[in-house]
């Protein structure tokens, strides 16, 4: 069965279309498919389904939708009911979104490594799979969610294999086509950059510079900006004759007398070939946050660490804290601030799949190794030890920076840290893995009210902000200084400039309501949470769940120990535990002094984790779970 968001919504069976009644029906479908096998609360499809005033029998409803909908697909689809709402499993069916982002993916892959042909197929694969305006036929509530972040993301592809097209010499064919482009999207500089590049190397310099002069009054004329650096720099370049054609046409340059001289007397060198592109050094940095704002302290500490120059043998550092605090952002800021130090490359990896399991290491070396140009050892499966070997070897005395995001496991990740003191490393998970990482650790937690709002506002906008600056601050305070929370909060209003600051304060002033008002896109604050708490134990979720009746106030460990009903000794463990998790906050009690030794430290929940941890069932009390757990 293939589904089809990318265009009208569609399912078909052996190429046939599956008859799908009314706009409820296809929009359901396409909120499931985009949720990508998690669960979609209720409040949330009632929220796509009929916007602010669902009726009276909502549930009925959507439970019917759904039986109708299980009725067409199945057995190649199944749809389950799993509280809070409902999900979808799709098994082998194609998914064109899907589809899609992997294409997508791979292919800027490729553009990063410089394999503009394969980046240039692959991005063409991508946007084969649109076949026209996306999600024609379902709720506009659903559409003007989602329309937006999806058309954004198309635009970058185009300009991604427009990139690979322009590093392949192929500017006359193009041409014509970002001559389009630019006129259906006006404010974007990096396509309009591209234009002015394609018609200056065909010989149109004069053209190249109408587009920027064009550009430069529309942005003034639209939103009261000027062009920004890449935009310039282009216009700079046209001017200056320099936007020739660089690494794939010198390859094919002869060398100049000169040039051979310098070679004597090993002339056979002169006839070398540049490095393939799969040894180059690789940049596999995920993008700069667009609009980083606030963590001064600890991007500060961050440089300082990854500087070269007195500093400790290992420079490692492990990020932790919460889901949604940032610990991502941060570290890839960091990582492309200090990209200069680093110039034989910087390496990525993800170490959990999609489902927020772990991945083995042996998938993560062989993925690390072919950026680094080298062949994983033996046939698969690889030999882990053997993977090691040929990784260490490999980063040993290169100034590489290794960035290891969502580790979970110390065992998983020690055989992926990089050797010596030139390399460095920096590891982002919830857990205190200290011991596998090295010393230096940089718990994160939530921003300060000043930061919360510098956030909003570089999101959202300063214009929308400083018009309601009352409102700005309640959805900052609705936020709790969640990263994460405010950038969606941010999103949401960027997106619906017709929308008051003030409109989205009172959604979500409403604690029932108010994690699934914080959702937009693929950006899901109750999805960061329930992946995040998928990862714990099952002991660590009971716990959390019962001591969520102490609500926000901070609490001691001795009135832990009474709701759970449990010894001081052994709740105080429990719970030390759960903050060393990030699962629940270390707080001083005001006015107590003295030092560590002495300190009573009380503990409290984030207030967006407690609403999320409130809404988790119970499945059995926690002294049988501890008995059972030993």
């Amino acid at each position: 069965m293939d589904f089809h968001l990318l265009g009208p919504v569609e399912a078909r069976r052996e190429d046939l279309r599956i008859a799908l009644s009314g706009t409820k029906m296809h929009t359901l479908l396409a909120a499931l498919l985009l949720a990508r096998g998690r669960v979609v609360p209720d409040s949330r499809l009632s929220r796509l389904l009929w916007g602010a005033n669902p009726p009276a029998t909502m549930s009925a409803q959507i439970y019917t939708y759904v039986s109708r909908l299980r009725k067409l697909l199945e057995p190649e689809a199944t749809l389950e009911r799993r509280s809070p709402g409902y999900a979808i499993k799709t098994g082998d069916s194609l998914v064109d979104v899907v589809e899609y982002e992997r294409f997508d993916r791979l292919g800027r892959q490729a553009l990063q490594e410089h394999r503009y042909e394969d980046a240039g197929s692959l991005l063409r694969n991508a946007l084969e799979l649109w076949q026209g305006p996306m999600l024609v036929n379902v709720t506009e509530f659903l559409a003007e969610e989602e329309i937006p972040q999806w058309e954004e993301g198309r635009a970058a592809t185009l300009e991604n294999r427009m990139e690979a097209d322009l590093a392949l010499g192929r500017h006359h064919q193009i041409v014509a086509e970002l001559t389009r482009l630019v006129a259906d999207f006006p404010l974007r500089e990096r396509m309009r950059a591209q234009l002015m590049t394609a018609l200056y190397r065909c010989g149109r310099q004069a053209d190249a510079l109408h587009a920027f002069h064009e550009g430069r009054a529309v942005l003034a004329e639209e939103l009261g900006v000027d062009p920004g650096t890449e935009l310039t720099d282009t216009h700079h370049a046209v001017l200056r004759g320099t936007l020739d054609l660089e690494p794939e046409s010198v390859e094919r340059q002869p060398l100049s007398v000169a040039a051979v001289r310098t070679l004597e007397p090993e002339p056979a060198v002169s006839h070398t070939r540049p490095a393939p592109a799969s040894v180059r050094a690789p940049a596999m940095l995920p993008p700069d946050t667009a609009g980083f704002t606030g963590r001064g302290r600890e991007l500060a500490a961050l440089r300082r660490l990854l500087a070269p120059g007195g500093q400790p043998t290992t420079r490692r550092c492990l990020i932790t804290g919460m889901a949604g605090v940032g610990k991502t952002a941060l570290a890839v800021h960091a990582a492309h601030q200090s990209r200069e130090h680093f110039p034989d490359g910087q390496l990525y990896a993800d170490l959990t799949g999609p489902d927020g399991a772990p991945k083995d290491p042996r998938d993560v070396l062989v993925h690390l190794l072919h950026a680094l140009g080298e062949q994983p050892p033996g046939p698969a499966p690889h030999d882990l030890d053997e993977l090691v070997r040929v990784y260490r070897t490999s980063t040993a005395g290169r100034r590489i920076l290794v960035l290891l995001d969502n580790a979970v496991d110390g065992r998983r990740l020690a055989p992926l840290l990089p050797a010596g003191p030139t390399a460095a490393a920096l590891v982002t998970g919830h857990a205190h893995l200290a011991v596998t990482a090295g010393p230096f650790t940089l718990p994160l937690e939530p921003m300060s009210p000043e930061e919360s709002l510098g956030l909003l506002t570089a999101t959202a906008g300063k214009a929308r902000t400083a018009a309601e600056p009352g409102a700005a601050r309640l959805i900052a305070d609705h936020c709790a200084g969640l990263p994460l929370a405010l950038r969606i909060a941010g999103a949401r209003l960027a997106a619906r400039p017709h929308w008051s600051v003030a409109r989205l304060a009172r959604r979500l002033a409403e604690p029932d309501a108010r994690l699934g008002e914080l959702s937009f896109g693929e950006l899901e604050l109750t999805a960061s949470l329930a992946s995040w708490l998928g990862r714990t134990d099952e002991e660590s979720r009971e716990l959390l769940a019962r001591l969520s009746v102490l609500g926000e106030r901070p609490f001691s460990a001795a009135s832990a120990a009474t709701v759970l009903g449990l010894p001081d000794r052994r709740a105080e463990d429990l719970v030390e535990r759960l903050a060393e998790g990030a699962l629940l906050e270390t707080v001083r009690p005001l006015g107590e002094a003295g030092g560590p030794d002495t300190a009573t430290f009380h503990f409290r929940f984030h207030r967006l984790v407690l609403l999320y941890v409130q809404s988790l069932p119970v499945h059995r009390p926690v002294r049988v779970a501890l008995a059972q757990a030993g």
